[in-house]
């Protein structure tokens, strides 16, 4: 396995594993409440860091275990990245549009950033499942 599929590894499981610890979090605290008036902002600044620190640590960690293999790159890796990134975009522009159109609706900010962060971790996960794919089964660019 190379480096980058054990990074796309990495990311897509720390991705999962953020995303539901706040989901968790907030839907447990909207108990006897609406859902749009749950405190979610810390929440979701707390997955979204320990999503990044968490990420980059266990990056370093497979780097120090296999450091030639860390700094080998070829053409491929960089095509299947290059695709993978590609294709996990699209959610990241879906997001943002129905981020748009929620505050247009002018809905609540709870909807509104809850689109945006579940576009990004669609995105996050979306390409990296491109890329273990990619890896796993081939890969032939157009």
């Amino acid at each position: 396995m190379t480096h980058e599929e054990k990074r796309a590894w990495i990311i897509a499981a720390v991705t999962v594993a953020t995303y539901a610890t706040y989901l968790t979090v907030v839907l447990g605290r909207a108990t006897n409440s609406p859902l749009a008036d749950v405190s979610y902002v810390s929440a979701m600044l707390w997955a979204v860091g320990a999503s990044i620190v968490a990420s980059i640590v266990l990056s370093i960690v497979v780097s120090i275990t296999a450091p030639r293999e860390a700094s080998r790159r070829d053409q491929r890796d960089k095509e299947i990245h290059r695709f993978g990134e590609y294709v996990g975009q699209s959610f990241v522009v879906i997001g943002g549009v129905a981020a748009l159109a929620m505050s247009l609706a002018e809905l609540d900010h709870f909807w509104i950033a809850n689109a945006i962060y579940a576009g990004f971790t669609l995105s996050a996960v979306l390409g990296c499942v491109a890329k273990i794919a990619a890896y796993r089964w081939g890969f032939q660019p157009w």
